[in-house]
């Protein structure tokens, strides 16, 4: 009697969960997520190809191809992998750590404040000038958010290497400074989808705690 009260408790989360992240996520926003994130890792590839960074356009490249195949059929994998691994490490644990999504959201502030600042200059002299004044503010902002990223999904699983992924091209490949010197649209319309996905998670936890 146990285990089936067990099943079916299981699976009535993965239903809650499942239209959850399809009604408030998947649906609304996830396409328009990976679109720019392709759009930005291709034209980072053609970047770095033009420079003659073939390694790093080859690493760029593969981000893009990756990210090319969630927008299509890959929707549906990538949907049961990510459901599923939020539902087993992180839906009925401690969720403690999410608080950490409210220091993660005032990063998030402060580099959407930047890439306003950068969006409103028009001439490329003057973008690249400002991009290397305020770059290293920048990084240290995204190594902020990625390490407050890596508390919140800190179970093994797709979530934890998508962030490490980005992580190490950001803080290692050059990949927001290239994305800088593209220009703030794509990065900027990025950074505002995920804050998006955020919030409410972020609101949930400060109600809770």
């Amino acid at each position: 009697m146990a285990a089936t009260t067990k099943k079916s408790f299981f699976f009535l989360s993965l239903l809650v969960l499942s239209s959850t992240l399809t009604n408030s996520f998947l649906l609304s926003n996830y396409h328009t997520l990976f679109s720019l994130s392709h759009s930005l890792t291709s034209r980072v590839a053609t970047l770095r190809s033009a420079r003659g960074d073939y390694e790093g356009a080859a690493r760029a490249r593969k981000l893009a191809i990756n990210l090319e195949r969630g927008l299509g059929v890959g929707f549906y994998k990538f949907a049961w992998n990510v459901g599923w691994d939020y539902v087993k490490n992180y839906a009925w644990r401690d969720t403690m750590s999410f608080g950490t999504l409210g220091g993660l959201l005032s990063d998030l502030n402060e580099l959407l404040g930047s890439l306003s600042e950068l969006n409103r200059i028009n001439s490329d002299a003057e973008r690249l000038a400002w991009v290397s004044r305020n770059y290293k503010n920048a990084l240290r902002v995204s190594k902020s958010l990625f390490s407050r990223l890596l508390k919140v999904f800190r179970q093994s699983g797709p979530l934890r290497e998508l962030v490490e992924t980005l992580q190490k091209e950001v803080m290692e490949g050059g990949l927001l400074k290239d994305c800088l010197e593209l220009g703030s649209d794509d990065l900027k319309g990025l950074l505002q989808v995920f804050k998006g996905h955020c919030s409410p998670i972020c609101l949930l936890s400060c109600s809770q705690n």
